[in-house]
């Protein structure tokens, strides 16, 4: 029987003995007994008193018990099976108050510290989540979009994204994984990079690259840090959308691109201090116009016939 099956018996009292011991024996068994200690916290028209687990698993399994009686002792949990079921489904981290959750806005970066004191800076339009409880156990965060870390020593820390996972021991790297694109920089130390079919160890001063699905490393980093976190936006060798996507996260304006060739590769950068200097970086390596409105949009157009 899978997990879900076992957890759906438990909340209504119908498991048998052989189901009771696989209930027991899950990982988040310690997580349920939580919910049920927290259950009794309820009250309801019709609450029945539970001693401890031990006396709620032996009513559970009491044969001799009559049909009424049965149903007198669980129906308040049936009450609370719907809640529960649906806790358990956006998220029991969230329930026990444990899920950390950062989300950035255009423009915005946001700095934090995480429980072993590593840190990390999540770039604009981006989100990181990890859980505070298990921290100890299990060093891993979720991210979508863009963020810097520093690592401190320690078991294995994992960062996983739509795009591929990578872990560490103790580094300072550079994740970067948005829609069709996916970017690891290390900075220190050595970083362990999968993605679909690859797995790839990244010294110092290495990248590995993904621009759809087309992947390329190469070694040419000398900073101790990206450029994004001294407010400038650089890129090497990438399709010009994706430039223009960035400039879209760092201000708040909308590009019209008709009859440009948004695939050109662009090598350079652009700050986010100054939206007039950084449209410039942008439009004159490709011989380009833009015209801003005053809802912010920019339209580009060529320089050159």
């Amino acid at each position: 029987m899978n997990k879900e099956d076992l957890i759906k018996k438990w909340l209504i009292g119908d498991l048998t003995e052989e189901e009771l011991k696989a209930f027991q024996q899950l990982d988040d068994y310690d997580m349920h007994i939580k919910i049920l200690e927290g259950a009794k916290n309820f009250t309801s028209s019709e609450v029945y008193e539970i001693a401890d687990f031990d006396t709620f698993y032996s009513r559970v399994n009491n044969k001799n018990k009559s049909r009424h009686q049965k149903k007198a002792w669980y129906k308040p949990f049936l009450r609370l099976a719907a809640l529960v079921v649906v806790l358990l489904g956006v998220g029991s981290l969230f329930f026990l108050g444990t899920l950390e959750n950062v989300e950035t806005r255009i423009g915005e970066k946001i700095s934090l510290e995480l429980p072993d004191a590593s840190t990390v800076t999540v770039n604009s339009m981006s989100e990181l989540a990890f859980n505070k409880s298990t921290w100890n156990k299990k060093r891993e965060v979720t991210l979508k979009g863009e963020a810097f870390f520093k690592v401190t020593n320690g078991s294995t820390f994992n960062v996983l994204t739509d795009n591929g996972r990578v872990s560490v021991l103790g580094t300072q790297f550079n994740i970067k994984s948005r829609k069709g694109y996916f970017e690891v920089v290390c900075f220190d130390g050595l970083v362990n990079v999968r993605y679909k079919g690859y797995v790839k160890n990244l010294p110092a001063g290495s990248t590995f690259k993904v621009v759809n699905e087309l992947v390329t490393t190469f070694d040419s980093v000398s900073d101790k840090a990206p450029n994004w976190i001294n407010n400038i936006s650089s890129f090497k060798s990438v399709p010009f959308y994706q430039v223009v996507e960035e400039f879209e996260r760092q201000y708040d304006v909308v590009f019209s691109l008709e009859n440009i060739d948004t695939s050109r590769i662009f090598t350079g950068g652009f700050v986010h201090t100054n939206l007039e200097d950084g449209l410039k970086s942008i439009t004159l390596p490709l011989d380009l116009k833009y015209k801003i409105d005053s809802e912010n949009r920019i339209t580009l157009s060529k320089d050159r016939p």
